[in-house]
C-alpha cells in the first residue's frame, strides 16, 4: 500500500541501512541495538524460571484463610492449645444402612474406622472422639449419687446384653444429636487437626489428608456402611482435587485468546509470538513465585489463567502499531523500534491501573488474599517486561504477514462508520448522549438501592465453596438432617485463674450468657460446664429436677470437674469453653450472636473471669466477616483513588478522569446488583473481584480517550474525535472485552463453586466496561470534554496511532 502524506509522521522506512540506530530514547537504544543480547538473556531466565517452577505447589492452610490479626483470632490462637480442635476439626458420620448402631458388625467396623483414623498424621490425638475412644462418657444418677464410665466398657463383647448395656449408656451419656443420631441410625467420628504433620513439623497437608480419607471411604463404605466427612480439611481437600481440573481451563483459555486474537489480526505467526510471550510470562510468574517460597492455593490458581488474558489482549494492542507500519511499507525492525516508542511509557501506564487492581488487595488482613495481591503483582511486573520489551523485539525478527499488515492499516484508513459503529458514533450527539446519561443516572440509582441488601458472609448452607451438589454438601446435608447438634459452632473463651473455673461466680456468669445466647434466633443450644453443673446438682439430689439450678458453693461445683469432657475446661481449671450450636453460619446469624455476646461482656464488672470472643468455626467465620466488611469500601475508595491519580497523571486533565472514571462506578454498583440477585455474599473469595474489575477495565476508557484527546487538542469536535477513536480503537475495545470475558468465562464450568463466581462476575464487569466505554463515555464526553484549537495541522492518522499505543 501506498503511504499517504499523513502516514509519514514517522518517516516510511523500507531498508534497515537507511535507519538511524542512534535514535529513541536509551531504552530503546540499549534493547534493540543488543537484540541477540536481549534474547539470549530472556532464553536463560526462562530455562532458569522455567526449571524453578517445577517446583511450585499446591497447598492450602487454615491459619492462611482466616484474619489472624482480628482480635476474636488472635484468642483463638492464643488458647488453641486448650480447645478441642477450636474451628478446625473432622466429622466423620458412619452410617449402619438398613439398621441401626447397635449391631456386632457395624461397632466393629467403626473401631477399625477409629484406629485408623486415630494414627493419620495431624490428627489431635488426645481430643478425638468417638463411640471406642475413653473420653466418651456417661453420667447416671444413682442411688449412690453421680455414677458414670466410657460409653463402650472394657466388658464388651458383642453380645446381646452387651447392647443392651450400650444402648443403655448412650441414652446416659447426653451425646444424642451430638456424636450419636437421634435415630440410632449413625455415630460420629470427631476429629481435631493440628496444623503442622508432627513427624516433620512442616504444615499439614490437606490434600493428602483428603487422599487419605477418601482411601478410608473407599475402604469401609459398602452396602451396610455409608461414610460421610465434613469439616474444612475435607473442604480444602476438595477445592485441591477441583484445582487439579481446572488447570483444563486454563488450555480452553488459550485457545479462545489466541482463536479472538487471530480473528483480529489474520496473521499466524504474530499471533503465535503473543501466545508465547504470553505462556512466557506465566512461567516467570510461577518461577518467581517459587524462588521466593510462594505457592498456589484454590483462591490463586486463577491468577496465571488472568495473567495470560490479560497479556494477550494487551498483545493485540501492540501487534497493532507494527501491522500498520509494516502495512506502510516500513521494515520490520524499524516498526518494533515505532511501536516500542509508542507504547513503553504509556503501555507502563496501562499495566500499572492493572497493577493497581490486584495490589490493593494486599490491606486485607487475610493471608490468602494478601498471597493473591503478591502473586498477581508478580504477574503484571512480569508482563510489563515480556509485553513491552521482548514482543517488540520478537516481531523484529519474525514480522508480520503483509496481507495482515494491509487489512489492519485499511482498517484504520477506512470510510464512513457504517451499521453498529455508526449508532455508537451518535451517541456524541446530544439527543443521544443525554439519553445515555439519563438511564445510566436511572440504572446507577437502581444498582446502588439493591447493592444496600448485599451481604457479607456465607448465604448459602454447607460449604459454598463447592457446588450445591458436591458430595461434601451432600455429606453436609445429611448431618443437618440427623444430628441435633450444628456444625457451625461458636465458641465463647473464659480465662480463670488457676483452679477457678469452676466458681460461682464464674459459672454464673457463664450460665447467664448462655440463657441469652439461647433466645436469639439461630442458637440451637449451647453446651458449657455451667449447664454440667445444673445436671450435677440434679444427680447430687436424688433426681430431682427441682436442683436443675446453680449451687453458690465452690466446694459443691468444684466436684463437677471430675465427670466432665476435657472439651469444656483445660487441666488447669483456668480455661472454659462455652460452646454456642448455630443454625447456619449465615451473616444474619452470626451478627446476632457476635452483638449480643459482645454486650453481654462490656456489660460485665471487672472481675477475674475474663469472657473472649471467639473460637469454632463460626466464631472464625464472624472474624473474617468483620475484616472482610471493613476491607470492602476502604479498598474501593484506595482502587478508586489510585485509579483516578494514574488518569490524571496520563491525560493531564480533570475532565478526562471524571469521563474515564464514572462508567466504572457505574459497572462497580451493577456488580454489587448483580451478586444481591444470585444470592452470591462478600467473602475471602468474592472480594476480590470488585477491586480486579475496577483495575482491569479502565483500560478501555484509556484506549478510547487517548485518541479523542489527540484529535481534540488538534481541534476536531467532539464527534469527529470519538469516530476517529472508534475507527482505530473500537474493534481493540470489542476485542480486549470479548478475550477477557470469554477467558474467565469458562471459570463458569468450574466444579469449584467460587471460582465459578469469579468468572461470572469478572465476566460481568469486563463487558460493562467495554459497554461503558464504547456508550457512557462518548455521552459524557459531549458534555464535559472541549475541542482545544490550535495553529498547527490537524494530526495525522498515524499521529491518533501513536497517542493511542501510548496508552493502550
Amino acid at each position: 500500500m501506498t503511504p499517504t502524506p499523513d502516514d509519514t509522521a514517522q518517516p516510511v522506512i523500507r531498508e534497515l541501512q537507511d535507519f538511524d540506530t542512534a535514535s529513541g530514547s536509551a531504552a530503546e537504544r540499549l534493547f534493540f541495538n543488543h537484540r541477540p543480547w536481549v534474547l539470549a538473556i530472556c532464553l536463560l531466565i526462562t530455562l532458569l524460571l522455567g526449571w524453578q517452577a517445577l517446583g511450585l505447589q499446591l497447598t492450602a492452610s487454615f491459619e492462611k484463610t482466616i484474619p489472624a490479626k482480628h482480635p476474636y483470632i488472635a484468642n483463638y490462637l492464643a488458647h488453641k492449645a486448650q480447645l478441642a480442635g477450636g474451628g478446625n476439626a473432622l466429622r466423620i458420620a458412619v452410617e449402619a444402612k438398613g439398621g441401626n448402631i447397635f449391631d456386632k458388625d457395624y461397632l466393629e467396623t467403626l473401631r477399625q474406622l477409629n484406629d485408623e483414623i486415630f494414627l493419620l498424621p495431624g490428627v489431635d490425638r488426645p481430643f478425638m472422639k468417638s463411640l471406642w475412644t475413653a473420653n466418651t462418657r456417661w453420667v447416671a444418677v444413682t442411688e449412690d449419687g453421680l455414677d458414670g464410665d466410657t460409653v463402650i466398657s472394657d466388658r464388651y463383647d458383642g453380645s446381646p446384653q452387651a447392647m443392651a448395656e450400650l444402648r443403655a449408656n448412650v441414652e446416659r451419656s447426653g451425646e444424642i444429636g451430638q456424636l450419636v443420631a437421634a435415630d440410632f441410625g449413625s455415630s460420629i467420628v470427631y476429629v481435631p487437626l493440628l496444623d503442622t504433620d508432627p513427624r516433620t513439623g512442616a504444615p499439614l497437608d490437606y490434600g493428602e489428608l483428603g487422599r487419605r480419607i477418601e482411601e478410608l471411604r473407599t475402604k469401609y463404605q459398602g452396602e451396610r456402611i455409608g461414610i460421610h466427612v465434613i469439616g474444612f480439611a475435607k473442604v480444602i481437600g476438595d477445592l485441591m482435587e477441583g484445582v487439579r481440573q481446572v488447570l483444563g481451563f486454563f488450555v480452553l483459555a488459550l485457545v479462545i485468546c489466541a482463536g479472538v486474537l487471530y480473528a483480529y489480526t489474520r496473521c499466524v505467526r504474530s499471533t503465535l509470538i503473543v501466545v508465547a510471550c504470553s505462556l512466557i510470562a506465566v512461567v516467570w510468574q510461577f518461577g518467581l513465585l517459587s524462588s521466593a517460597g510462594y505457592a498456589l492455593d484454590p483462591y490463586s490458581v486463577l491468577v496465571p489463567f488472568l495473567v495470560f488474558a490479560i497479556g494477550m489482549s494487551h498483545g493485540a494492542q501492540k501487534m497493532n502499531g507494527i501491522l500498520q507500519d509494516v502495512g506502510r511499507g516500513t521494515h520490520r525492525v524499524v516498526a518494533a523500534r515505532y511501536t516500542f516508542r509508542r507504547l513503553f511509557v504509556a503501555g507502563l501506564t496501562a499495566l500499572l491501573c492493572d497493577a493497581v487492581g490486584f495490589a490493593v488487595l494486599a490491606l486485607i488482613a487475610i493471608r490468602v488474599i494478601q498471597d493473591l495481591a503478591v502473586i498477581a503483582s508478580i504477574g503484571v511486573a512480569v508482563l510489563i517486561f515480556t509485553n513491552l520489551v521482548l514482543l517488540p523485539v520478537l516481531l523484529s525478527y519474525v514480522g508480520v504477514s503483509a496481507k495482515a499488515a494491509e487489512r489492519s492499516l485499511r482498517q484504520e484508513q477506512g470510510g464512513e462508520l457504517r451499521g453498529g459503529w455508526a449508532f455508537l458514533a451518535s451517541f456524541t450527539q446530544r439527543g443521544p448522549a443525554l439519553a445515555a446519561c439519563g438511564i445510566a443516572a436511572l440504572v446507577l440509582a437502581g444498582a446502588t438501592a439493591l447493592s444496600l441488601q448485599l451481604k457479607v458472609g456465607d448465604l448459602d448452607a454447607g460449604a459454598p465453596e463447592l457446588r450445591p451438589d458436591s458430595r461434601y454438601n451432600r455429606d453436609n446435608a445429611y448431618l443437618a438432617r440427623h444430628y441435633a447438634a450444628s456444625t457451625d459452632i461458636l465458641t465463647v473463651m473464659v480465662t480463670t485463674p488457676d483452679d477457678q473455673c469452676t466458681r460461682y461466680a464464674t459459672l454464673s456468669q457463664v450460665d447467664a450468657l448462655a440463657w441469652r445466647l439461647q433466645q436469639l434466633p439461630g442458637v440451637e443450644g449451647t453446651q458449657s460446664m455451667a449447664g454440667l453443673a445444673r445436671l450435677a446438682m440434679v444427680g447430687y439430689n436424688e433426681g430431682q429436677f427441682r436442683w436443675y439450678e446453680l449451687i453458690a458453693n465452690d466446694q459443691a461445683l468444684g466436684g463437677v470437674q471430675a465427670q466432665a469432657p476435657r472439651e469444656l475446661f483445660d487441666k488447669a481449671c483456668s480455661f472454659l469453653s462455652l460452646y454456642v450450636y448455630l443454625k447456619d453460619h449465615k451473616a444474619d446469624t452470626l451478627d446476632r450472636v457476635i452483638a449480643e455476646a459482645e454486650a453481654f461482656i462490656a456489660a460485665q464488672p471487672a472481675s477475674d473471669a475474663r469472657f473472649l470472643l471467639a473460637a469454632g468455626s463460626a466464631g472464625i467465620d464472624a472474624a473474617t466477616n468483620i475484616v472482610v466488611r471493613q476491607a470492602m469500601r476502604e479498598m474501593l475508595l484506595w482502587v478508586y483513588g489510585a485509579v483516578l491519580l494514574l488518569c490524571w497523571l496520563t491525560f493531564r486533565s480533570w475532565r478526562a478522569t471524571v469521563v474515564a472514571v464514572l462508567p466504572l462506578l457505574l459497572t462497580s454498583m451493577l456488580c454489587e446488583a448483580l451478586m444481591v440477585l444470585l444470592g452470591m455474599g462478600v467473602k475471602v473469595a468474592t472480594l476480590p473481584v470488585i477491586a480486579l474489575g475496577v483495575g482491569i477495565g479502565v483500560d478501555y476508557a484509556l484506549y478510547v480517550l487517548a485518541v479523542m484527546l489527540q484529535r481534540l487538542r488538534a481541534g476536531d469536535s467532539i464527534d469527529a474525535a470519538y469516530r476517529a477513536a472508534l475507527r482505530f480503537t473500537g474493534r481493540v475495545v470489542l476485542l480486549t472485552g470479548l478475550t477477557l470475558a470469554l477467558a474467565v468465562g469458562t471459570w463458569f464450568f468450574s466444579p469449584i463453586k467460587f471460582q465459578a463466581d469469579m468468572g461470572i462476575l469478572l465476566a460481568f464487569m469486563f463487558l460493562w466496561n467495554m459497554v461503558g466505554a464504547l456508550v457512557l463515555l462518548p455521552a459524557l464526553a459531549r458534555f464535559l470534554l472541549r475541542p482545544l484549537v490550535r495553529s498547527a495541522a490537524p494530526s495525522s492518522p498515524h499521529d491518533e496511532h501513536a497517542a493511542t499505543a501510548q496508552i493502550a
